[in-house]
């Protein structure tokens, strides 16, 4: 095998690694639109070869064991109520699909809130404290600022910056 520079092989890991967000965010467009991620690919995807990740979701992604970051869909994160601090399994198939999972759920609380909309992004305010909520979860339970809302937040939430969405109250 020839000597390959570091740094071809720094960009080649890079290229990859913007690949494989490519990939990500055209398939949570996709599934966006068609609505169903059974019907871009009605294979048994658990049974597709591929590469796994595990890591923690951080309230709109997933940070991998590797400390790459890896976008979770909106409407997974919204629709399994993710909380931040949340073990996640990432499956990365050959065909270059994500397939992600809750593995390990971390122990949490639920409270109840007022939604607010500032500069584009929601917030619940929970005794003066604001946590972030994905606008899918929004838009699904069809709240709108000013909304008394239940979330799931971290049992110890003296670090949490986001929240999920249970319920437009």
């Amino acid at each position: 095998m020839p000597d390959v520079p570091d740094k071809q092989i720094k960009r080649l890991k890079s290229l990859i690694q913007e690949a494989e967000t490519n990939l990500a965010a055209a398939t949570e467009l996709l599934i966006s639109i068609v609505g169903d991620d059974e019907k871009i690919a009605p294979i048994a995807r658990e049974e597709t070869l591929g590469k796994v990740i595990e890591g923690v979701f951080d309230g709109q992604n997933m940070v991998g064991s590797d400390s790459k970051t890896y976008p979770v869909p909106a409407n997974y994160a919204s629709k399994s109520k993710l909380v931040q601090g949340d073990i996640l399994k990432l499956t990365i198939a050959d065909d270059g699909a994500f397939l992600y999972k809750q593995i390990g759920p971390i122990p949490r609380k639920q409270v109840v809130g007022t939604l607010i909309l500032e500069n584009g992004h929601y917030f619940v305010d929970v005794n003066g404290k604001r946590f972030r909520v994905l606008l899918a979860s929004v838009t699904y339970f069809k709240a709108k600022p000013g909304d008394q809302v239940s979330v799931n937040i971290p049992e110890d939430d003296s670090n949490a910056e986001w929240a999920a969405l249970e319920a437009a109250l």
